[in-house]
């Protein structure tokens, strides 16, 4: 079964089950990954979360149930996961822009969201540059925290972009690039357009919808990691993508849809699955003094028949 059929299998389950309980076990077993590997596929595909496309898909639902006025709001709430008329109600507002009991008028605007399908669009204008790498197992120490997926912020409800911009005004961001002492580039054998600072994530299962996140560096013999969490990466298989990788040298390429791109077209063509085990984001400064991101993801290769 190919990546897209698994896909699209899960999003049959999804479908199904939008008045059910959703078991997110099931969604993995189906899809042949991890769960988180499933939501961060879909998020970067579609842009949007996985929890929040469920939430949209109940609550069109629940508009065209609205319309029969035999139908009471309590039992539309319940038949959509909602404990309350109230909370039903907030959720229906917000997506919607008014309530329940308005939207059951004649000519009231609503919106709906369409059920989804994972294709393979054929681009073929812009190439993507990779490399695979294999690297024996190291390690990382740094700054830890654990990030909830659908917000992307920490218990504190702070996000990950405040906590790089919290690091660098308190001074934590210039202590940890200090941290590393020595040629650790040699020593990794990294490229020396390589930063100090890197981060790392979903090196190990927490939940369903939480996945930690490190601030850190590589872990050279002389490193200072005194207050530190140090991380073991696993010898592993890599596939490296690069905000360069647009095949024009310009690096205009962001994150975003770089990522979106890997998911999208390289993923559901190539010979690998992406496999847990922690994600790279390589911050770097080419010979001109240009910024650029590598993105590393663990493969393995697909296994045939």
């Amino acid at each position: 079964m190919d990546w897209l059929q698994r896909m699209n299998r899960a999003i049959d389950y999804l479908e199904d089950n939008l008045e059910n309980h959703i078991d997110y076990e099931q969604i993995s077993r189906i899809a042949l990954c991890s769960i988180y590997q499933f939501q961060r596929m879909f998020s970067f595909v579609l842009e949007i979360p996985l929890s929040e496309y469920i939430r949209r898909r109940r609550l069109t639902l629940a508009a065209f149930d609205l319309k029969n006025r035999n139908n009471k709001v309590i039992d539309i709430a319940l038949k959509y996961g909602y404990e309350t008329p109230e909370s039903f109600s907030r959720a229906f507002q917000n997506l919607h822009g008014l309530t329940p009991t308005l939207a059951r008028n004649a000519g009231s605007q609503l919106k709906a969201y369409p059920r989804i399908s994972f294709q393979i669009i054929l681009k073929g204008v812009v190439g993507m540059n990779y490399r695979i790498e294999k690297r024996d197992a190291f390690q990382v120490f740094g700054l830890e925290d654990i990030y909830n997926y659908d917000n992307i912020a920490n218990e504190q409800g702070v996000s990950i972009p405040e906590v790089w911009q919290n690091i660098g005004k308190n001074g934590e961001f210039d202590r940890l690039r200090q941290s590393v002492v020595g040629d650790w580039w040699s020593e990794g054998n990294f490229s020396k357009e390589l930063g100090a600072v890197l981060a790392y994530d979903s090196y190990k299962f927490t939940n369903n919808t939480t996945f930690p996140y490190l601030i850190g560096c590589y872990k050279s013999e002389n490193s200072k990691v005194s207050g530190y969490t140090i991380i073991d990466v696993p010898a592993s298989t890599w596939a490296v993508f690069s905000t360069l990788s647009d095949g024009t040298g310009s690096g205009n390429d962001d994150l975003r849809s770089l990522k979106n791109r890997i998911f999208s077209e390289w993923l559901p063509t190539s010979k690998f699955n992406m496999i847990d085990g922690g994600n790279f984001e390589m911050y770097c400064t080419d010979n001109d003094g240009y910024e650029y991101c590598e993105l590393w993801y663990r493969i393995e290769e697909k296994q045939i028949g």
